[in-house]
């Protein structure tokens, strides 16, 4: 079923899919098929998968013995994807944006004659519920299996249907037609006369289709730079290009473009070609000829029904499936073979993060978070499920109605939004004086503003690059000089208002001010403001917060120009959280989620159970852990919070090895198999190496007077809090070390190292 269009595109609907992907790509590849909607696939998930030669599949389904839908799109179209809509196992559908035009593309998968009414009505309620949300002027093409047949001829149906149907009408067939009509959609395959074991398959374009070549860009070869032979003849050809000058000109474009012109002349292209699929290389010869062979004894039965073709038939089929699982095997047990060398840890990493990019659904812009899909999340998600760092279970949302709703939904969609960057606010003319005063030499000063003038610059996004438009204002995005720029900039205009740290620190744009009372609190950060602010930068109102750590003082309000500065109870600063109560529960809590999401990114690894454990624990020790290990050197931990963290590490590694606590398996055998050694102690070792690193400093170090310092006052009633030094202490005496041990670096990192099993 399609709706009218001027733009040709070729579809295709496939029925009985099962674990046939890469011979799908395929048959999509030689029959030049864009876009295929594909039922009764039987894979249990909601995911994405790359199936080899570019195509990559989305698809969903509850049970791996029936049902289950999916759309296969060409690579070309991959990147136009703005939405992904997973209704059931029986109907999904995906927005494109292709040059402009919205396109949604619906697979659907209708019950079997013989199934309960009741499941029949449900399928057309969500086929009619996904067709009401597609706002009006988009074009739409459903490819699915009905399980009906819409007849021959079409009196009194010309406006939907041509005349090549198939058999007699059912009920299913007029409940095709039905919606068709109700849907002002046509069913196009009964346009084509055709032979009816053909005219079962719905296929589109049948006039001239316009296709397009997909092509890979050819990319210069300048890792041949890395050799010295290479790097020599490059120099040479490029003075040469020069004409003879050793100094490169000042026009950039003109150096750039000799430079590319050069590299590619000298060091070569690459040949354009895609990349051999890494999850495909069992694909060879032999498999695609027993494939052919299959092909060809299928139409061979089709043609002729008798006993012999088919069980010729049967034959090939059985042993093409022996064939490809035995090349399969053996491309499996070489690659994993070499992922456990030293050689093949590169294409470890690689295939991990090819892993999380294929099972991403949309990798590009999107629209808009809706209500109607936040309120459609909150309806999937359990009750009764573990609180995330916020500590809000989903609970409240649900019982909030339709008021969580509409702010959650403008919560998301804030936090999506792209705020403005200090970069943008730097006036150019403030650049040039904030270089001559910091002592910048003339010659560099004019060679940036030669940078800067008449700058250029174009947005790329997923549909193509914008107009080129002038940057007249602020540094420029991505240059590795900006932020030394943006350095210089800042310390010539704080250079006032400026104090020693810890009553002053900055990183970039990022600047905590301290003081000992809500007033001067006030009056520095109006010192800020004005020698910011008269100089053409601008303190941003809705990101400035402040926080008091002594309840006294916090019945008070800070206000900046007449405006309330926000009160919060924690700041995270540098990537670490800092309570008002001195506590660390909140960081502790967003330690955890940080692994998680590392854990996440490599699960494609991490839970593919022939790769062995020892690589398994190799990859957590290099990407998970240092996660949660991050910023933990200068926190002391209760043996709660300890524990938190082992918890969550412990469940990483059961996820990984594939063992549940049912399987009554000890923590120390899991930490042994994975080579992983307990987190508790690798934080104690990362606060003694902080420790001893702060130690040798001299006396004037900030670290070193934060760590004498002693709050002012009397403690109050209770249990003491736990104070940094008292950790530092405990471990001293775990490892038999001393204050002083720290003086000899060596010595002390052989004293406090905690490796692995």
């Amino acid at each position: 079923m399609t709706t009218p269009s001027e733009k040709k595109y070729t579809f295709q609907s496939f029925s009985s899919v099962r674990w046939k992907g890469r011979e799908l790509a395929d048959v999509m590849e030689r029959r030049k098929v864009d876009i295929l909607c594909v039922q009764e696939t039987r894979w249990k998930g909601s995911k994405a998968r790359s199936i080899g030669a570019g195509f990559k599949l989305f698809y969903y389904g509850v049970d791996s013995k029936r049902n289950g839908v999916g759309v296969v799109l060409k690579e070309e179209f991959v990147r136009n994807v703005l939405e992904v809509k997973r209704v059931s196992d029986r109907v999904m559908s995906l927005k494109l944006e292709i040059e402009g035009v919205m396109l949604n593309v619906v697979s659907g998968y209708a019950p079997q004659v013989g199934c309960e009414l009741e499941e029949k009505e449900r399928f057309w309620s969500e086929l009619d519920e996904v067709m009401e949300s597609i706002p009006t002027g988009e074009r739409v093409v459903i490819g699915a299996d009905f399980n009906g047949h819409v007849g021959e001829g079409n009196t009194g149906d010309e406006e939907v249907m041509g005349k090549f149907g198939v058999k007699e009408r059912n009920l299913e067939g007029q409940m095709v037609v039905d919606f068709a009509k109700r849907m002002d959609m046509a069913v196009v395959n009964t346009y084509f006369q055709k032979r009816e074991e053909h005219r079962v398959t719905y296929k589109s374009g049948g006039r001239s289709t316009q296709k397009k070549r997909s092509e890979i860009e050819k990319k210069t070869k300048w890792w041949k730079l890395k050799k010295e032979e290479c790097c020599e003849e490059f120099r040479q050809k490029l003075r040469q290009a020069l004409g003879g000058q050793v100094v490169l000109p000042d026009d950039w474009e003109t150096t750039a473009e000799v430079i590319r012109e050069t590299g590619r002349k000298v060091l070569g292209v690459s040949s354009g070609r895609r990349k051999e699929d890494k999850e495909t290389w069992w694909w060879n010869e032999e498999v695609q000829d027993s494939i052919q062979r299959k092909r060809l004894a299928k139409k061979k039965w089709d043609m002729d029904r008798t006993e012999e073709n088919r069980q010729e038939y049967k034959e090939l089929q059985r042993r093409v499936k022996r064939e490809v699982s035995k090349a399969k095997q053996k491309a499996y047990d070489e690659l994993y073979t070499r992922l456990d060398t030293r050689e093949g840890e590169k294409d470890l990493y690689r295939l991990a993060r090819q892993r999380d990019r294929d099972g991403k659904d949309v990798q590009q812009k999107v629209d808009k978070i809706r209500k109607d899909e936040v309120r459609k999340a909150l309806k999937r998600m359990k009750s009764g499920k573990a609180v995330g760092p916020d500590d809000i279970p989903v609970e409240v949302w649900k019982c909030l109605g339709e008021a969580a709703v509409e702010f959650l939904a403008s919560l998301f969609n804030r936090v999506l939004e792209n705020l403005e960057k200090a970069y943008d606010r730097v006036p150019r003319e403030e650049l040039w004086y904030c270089m001559r005063k910091s002592g910048v030499a003339e010659k560099y000063v004019r060679v940036v503003q030669d940078m800067y003038e008449r700058s250029r610059t174009v947005v790329r996004c997923a549909v193509g690059q914008t107009e080129e438009f002038n940057v007249e204002v602020g540094l420029h995005q991505g240059s590795a000089l900006s932020p030394f720029l943006f350095a210089i900039v800042m310390d010539q205009l704080s250079e006032e208002v400026r104090q020693e740290s810890p009553w002053t620190m900055m990183f970039a744009d990022d600047i905590v001010i301290c003081s000992e009372s809500r007033e001067q609190v006030e009056e520095n950060l109006e010192r800020w403001r004005f020698a910011l602010e008269r100089r053409g930068m601008k303190v941003s109102r809705s990101k400035t917060e402040y926080m008091c750590v002594n309840e006294r003082e916090g019945s008070g309000t800070v206000r900046l120009q007449g405006e309330e500065v926000k009160k919060v109870q924690e700041f995270k600063y540098l990537g670490s959280t800092v309570q008002s109560n001195g506590e660390c529960g909140k960081e502790v809590k967003k330690r955890v989620q940080a692994g998680w999401n590392g854990w996440r990114k490599v699960s494609g690894v991490l839970c593919d159970q022939k790769i062995s454990a020892r690589i398994k624990g190799k990859v957590y020790r290099t990407v998970v852990r240092p996660a949660m290990l991050y910023g933990l050197e200068t926190v002391s931990l209760r043996k709660r919070q300890e524990s938190e963290l082992e918890v969550a590490e412990l469940k990483m590694l059961r996820f990984s090895l594939g063992v549940t606590r049912l399987d009554r398996i000890r923590n120390e055998y899991i930490r042994g198999t994975a080579h992983v050694g307990r987190l508790g102690d690798k934080v104690r070792e990362a606060r003694l190496r902080w420790f001893g690193h702060v130690q040798r400093r001299d006396s004037e170090y900030i670290g070193r007077r934060m760590l004498d310092m002693g709050l002012p006052g009397r403690r109050q009633r209770g249990r003491p809090k736990r104070r940094y030094m008292d950790g530092i202490n405990e471990d001293m005496k775990l490892v038999g070390a001393r204050v002083e041990d720290a003086e000899d670096r060596d010595r002390w990192r052989e004293m406090i190292r905690c490796g692995d099993p």
